[in-house]
């Protein structure tokens, strides 16, 4: 069976579901999701983000997203949602939202489990990856296994690699 560590930071869409479980073809597919919540987090940097897309709307508005302890339950929503739609499309999945230290727990993850390679999913984090400050960028050197950064899209959208 191969195992994949899978990071994201908000619930699946249909799309990413079905294009993360069929990465390896007919190959049985074991997922260990570690979700992170945004929050509060990196607010200046997500507006810059938004500017860099186009998304001026965004960039202005007041952040709706709950920082701290307020972010935990959606989180685990979201992660259960996750865990669901995994299953659903034939993958063993299991998961636990993340409140600190993301990378050392990823690391701690791999090594217990055995994994085979870490998926980072999440949306376009411009500045972030430009500095290499970016979930994937820290964890390529943080765990002995390939590390693959996809961006997440919209449920009518298809997920795709990012470069790097």
């Amino acid at each position: 069976m191969f195992t994949s560590v899978l990071m994201i930071e908000k619930p699946l869409t249909p799309a990413d579901v079905e294009f993360v479980t069929t990465l390896h073809g007919d190959d049985q597919v074991s997922f260990v999701v570690l979700m992170q919540p945004r929050g509060k987090q990196d607010v200046l940097l997500r507006a810059i983000d938004d500017v860099a897309l186009g998304e001026f709307e965004d960039a202005v508005r007041e952040g709706d997203e709950p920082g701290g302890a307020s972010a935990v339950v959606p989180a685990e929503e979201g992660l259960r949602h996750t865990l669901t739609a995994l299953r659903a499309a034939g993958a063993e999945a299991v998961g636990q939202v993340v409140e600190d230290h993301p990378l050392d727990l990823l690391k701690t993850v791999v090594d217990e489990t055995g994994a085979d390679e870490v998926i980072v999913l999440t949306t376009p984090h411009f500045v972030e990856e430009f500095f290499h400050r970016d979930w994937a960028s820290r964890a390529r050197h943080k765990v002995g296994v390939p590390v693959l950064k996809l961006f997440s899209h919209a449920a009518d959208d298809q997920p795709q690699e990012a470069g790097g």
